[in-house]
């Protein structure tokens, strides 16, 4: 498989995109949410951008691995089996059957479905790596680097970040290729990320700091300038040098 994989000096990136559970329960008018009555246009806004993040990723040869949460018909895996603290908000998401495995509810919305050379990852809760084959297949790869997108930005998102920081991944989290249906539980996650986890950065500086990899790959760039470049994106993303540390 063609890879993007760039070394920097010591350091090698190798990505892959992970687009969280942008199902048509979730994101779709008639879908579950929908039915529901929950807020689901701020989940609609980012679909362009999304749908362009995944084309330039495809592009420049970026694994993408799609999340879809699903649910059984008989309601085994319904968190109301499991937990005896559960938060009103949870009940609200069980009212309906929400995301059946198999139905279209559970589906990657049309506008950014899956191709045969993607991967799409069953998950059963919130977050990506919990009992699914992600791990497995992004060690297979080689992946260090994940850039994440998709919904809710709060809460399968950021479960799915924290996750893959905890078992070593760099992460990094494209500001307008995510929602959450409350806002101020966006900027909280996004804040977040910036403070402990990684980056945060919009879509056409996501790009731009693909040029640049692309740059360093093709030798067009000095070492002293790419040691130079290294040192002003660290600066603007309040980064530490762990070059530092090295001998």
């Amino acid at each position: 498989m063609w890879m993007f994989q760039v070394s920097a000096g010591s350091q090698t990136f190798n990505l892959g995109l992970i687009v969280v559970d942008m199902q048509n329960g979730f994101v779709s008018k008639g879908g579950s949410y929908d039915l529901l009555g929950m807020n689901t246009q701020e989940y609609q806004k980012i679909i362009p951008k999304t749908k362009e993040l995944i084309a330039f990723c495809r592009s420049k040869g970026i694994p993408i691995f799609y999340t879809e949460a699903v649910r059984e018909a008989s309601g085994i895996d319904l968190l109301t089996r499991v937990h005896r603290l559960l938060p009103l908000a949870r009940e609200e998401r069980l009212k309906v059957p929400i995301t059946v495995r198999g139905t279209w509810d559970a589906q990657t919305i049309d506008e950014i479905k899956p191709t045969e050379n993607d991967h799409i990852v069953i998950k059963r809760r919130d977050g990506a790596f919990q009992d699914t084959e992600l791990r497995v297949w992004l060690q297979s790869e080689g992946i260090n680097t994940l850039i994440f997108c998709g919904v809710d930005t709060s809460i399968c998102v950021e479960t799915s970040l924290r996750e893959a920081f905890n078992s070593g991944y760099d992460v990094i989290v494209v500001s307008d290729a995510t929602a959450s249906g409350i806002h101020k539980h966006y900027e909280t996650t996004l804040e977040r990320v910036r403070d402990y986890y990684g980056l945060v950065v919009d879509v056409e500086r996501f790009y731009k700091m693909i040029t640049s990899l692309e740059n360093i790959k093709s030798g067009q760039m000095s070492d002293s300038d790419i040691s130079d470049k290294y040192g002003k994106f660290l600066k603007e993303f309040s980064l530490l040098d762990i070059r530092k540390g090295e001998n």
